[in-house]
């Protein structure tokens, strides 16, 4: 009996959940979209964890490829990224927030991304039944003249062939900080998107 009980406990043992924000405003709308989706998430169980990428120094991707050489032993740039490998390792889901910015995400959102190609290098199953959930905000009225879908399409493509799952998007028009909170369906969405990654994790 002990041993079902433990088995039990082990089983309940709560999920990790990494969210990046990729926006310069730590209060900006996308953030807020993120801090719902984890709010969710939270209410399903999940252990959440929010870096904020504009405070961490990351280089941009030297093409090295020093990372996809037999033994290798990770990236060879030595930045904020090296601390990070391991907690999206660990993770089971990333929930990546940004805002729209010259029609696709943000610098510091791509940066991230960019850098990803070096994952593998720290674990061959790195990207294998990752969940993923995408929170954007834009100042256009329109997804599609905002440059929001060109993201969309990026974060998509780039895991699809990484061999991560996008478990769901969430993103609405906000200019001023903080106006996405007025938009309360897109609020319960995302909240709901966060119970979803929550449950959806393995």
């Amino acid at each position: 009996m002990a041993g079902k009980s433990v088995r039990k406990e082990e089983n309940k043992e709560a999920k990790k959940v990494l969210a990046l924000l990729g926006s310069p405003r730590k209060k900006g709308n996308s953030a807020i979209l993120a801090a719902q989706i984890a709010k969710g998430a939270k209410a399903a169980g999940a252990k959440v964890e929010t870096v904020f990428l504009h405070g961490l120094k990351i280089a941009p991707c030297n093409s090295c490829y020093a990372c996809q050489k037999k033994g290798s032993k990770g990236c060879a740039i030595k930045d904020a990224m090296q601390d990070l490998y391991p907690k999206l390792l660990a993770a089971d889901a990333w929930v990546i927030a940004s805002p729209v910015y010259w029609f696709t995400m943000s610098a510091q959102t791509k940066l991230f991304m960019d850098r990803c190609f070096a994952l593998l290098a720290y674990g061959q199953d790195a990207f294998a039944g990752k969940r993923i959930a995408i929170a954007m905000s834009y100042g256009d009225a329109d997804p599609f003249a905002s440059g929001c879908v060109n993201a969309l399409r990026t974060f998509q493509d780039a895991f699809r062939y990484a061999g991560a799952k996008i478990v769901g998007m969430v993103y609405g028009s906000a200019l001023g900080a903080g106006e996405i909170r007025t938009n309360e369906p897109l609020m319960k969405a995302a909240e709901d998107l966060g119970k979803k990654l929550g449950r959806s994790l393995p």
